[in-house]
């Protein structure tokens, strides 16, 4: 049986788990499942965001939280699509936990994943994911993922393996951090700014599986053009640190 916080004991709360959703009805009650499994054992608190869906995805998720009415989740509803990065900065800030975790409402985060990930809690200001020889997604989501990597790692000057998995930060850094940019990157940028500032990181390699239902929603134009927005963030940060040494 999962442990989650009671409602009358929020200050309790070890991990905020950050749940984005754009048209995920058919995947969010799977995904709040996984976690509901993978989280046996600690206090937790789950925050959806449907940011602008057109679908019944805040239907979905309301009849789980109707159903299971012991775990503490709350819904935000957009009634237009704001973006990740931007609805990850402001789940933050209303957040409880002292650590604080993304989790894709698509559902391709498995359960074994979100274990090894939540059991090196406290190990590190920063528990950074990557998927290793387990990558199971599309050969064109891998390659484009490890461009990605290559580039932020030659714009910053880091070594980081991955940078857009669901990454366990302590909250507090995410909220003083500050960052420039709010699209599909912003994990990038959040994650070069704390490397800078001298937070201390682990990596582990966890298993990753594609979404059964649904499309990918990462390579749509504004996003794609929000990833350029945090390269030039990230290289701005890394010219701004150097000039200042």
């Amino acid at each position: 049986m999962s442990n989650p916080v009671s409602k009358t004991d929020a200050e309790s709360i070890l991990i905020s788990f950050f749940v984005p959703c754009f048209n995920e009805e058919q995947n969010i009650e799977n995904t709040l499942e996984v976690i509901k499994e993978a989280a046996v054992g600690i206090d937790y608190e789950i925050i959806v965001v449907d940011d602008g869906s057109t679908d019944l995805t805040s239907a979905a998720t309301e009849r789980y939280i109707a159903l299971n009415p012991e775990i503490v989740i709350t819904l935000i509803k957009r009634a237009k699509n704001v973006g990740l990065g931007a609805n990850y900065l402001s789940s933050a800030k209303i957040a409880k936990g002292t650590h604080f975790m993304l989790v894709n409402g698509d559902n391709v985060e498995p359960v074994e994943s979100l274990q090894t990930i939540i059991g090196k809690v406290g190990q590190a200001d920063m528990v950074i994911p990557n998927f290793g020889n387990a990558d199971k997604r599309k050969w064109c989501r891998r390659v484009l993922s490890s461009l990605f990597t290559i580039i932020v790692n030659c714009l910053s000057g880091n070594r980081i393996s991955y940078y857009n998995g669901p990454v366990l930060h302590l909250r507090k850094n995410v909220l003083d951090i500050g960052i420039d940019s709010f699209g599909y990157g912003y994990q990038a940028e959040i994650l070069c700014k704390l490397l800078r500032s001298g937070a201390t990181y682990l990596e582990i390699i966890v298993p990753m599986q594609d979404r059964e239902m649904g499309v990918s929603k990462a390579f749509t134009p504004k996003n794609l053009f929000s990833v350029s927005s945090s390269l030039g963030a990230i290289l701005i940060s890394r010219i701004k640190a150097t000039n200042s040494t």
